[in-house]
């Protein structure tokens, strides 16, 4: 315990600088704030913006079964996303200091979470037999996807 002198003032927390993946985990959290706008489409994975400013953009998602996303990054965008039910499987593909390609792929059940940056190349996929919802954290820019495609000799490629 410690004691706080009268004279204090409360600052306001920055939510700027809160980690993006306690952003992602506080409204993965707070399903009253997004349970009315959760979908599953079976035609594709669903998405709906459910909080922004001028900082972020926070993003629900579902995953039907075999629901994925092409390989992609975000542009200038950073971020965060957790998985709040479900599996998920995320595979980062990325050129090494050598030239070769690499992948690596990531396995995520709920509470799970994945950062990335601009220029993180990735896909996102629902191989479980169950569906799957995540949040997202979209910051320093809107939530855009820029494909590519995967060689295998000499790593992601920009469409």
């Amino acid at each position: 315990m410690f004691a706080v002198p009268d004279n204090t003032l409360v600052i306001p927390e920055n939510p700027a600088l809160r980690h993006p993946v306690r952003v992602a985990l506080e409204f993965a959290a707070d399903r009253d704030r997004w349970r009315h706008l959760l979908r599953y489409d079976p035609e594709e994975r669903f998405s709906a913006l459910v909080d922004s400013d001028e900082l972020q953009e926070i993003w629900l998602m579902s995953w039907l079964p075999g629901q994925h996303t092409d390989l992609h990054d975000h542009e200038f965008a950073a971020g965060a996303f957790t998985v709040v039910s479900g599996q998920l499987n995320e595979t980062v593909a990325r050129r090494a200091v050598d030239g070769r390609a690499v992948t690596e792929l990531h396995s995520l059940s709920a509470g799970q979470s994945r950062v990335f940056g601009p220029g993180y190349i990735h896909e996102v996929r629902n191989e479980g037999p169950d569906p799957a919802v995540s949040v997202h954290v979209y910051r320093h820019g809107p939530r855009a996807m820029r494909p590519y495609h995967l060689d295998p000799i000499s790593g992601p490629i920009r469409d």
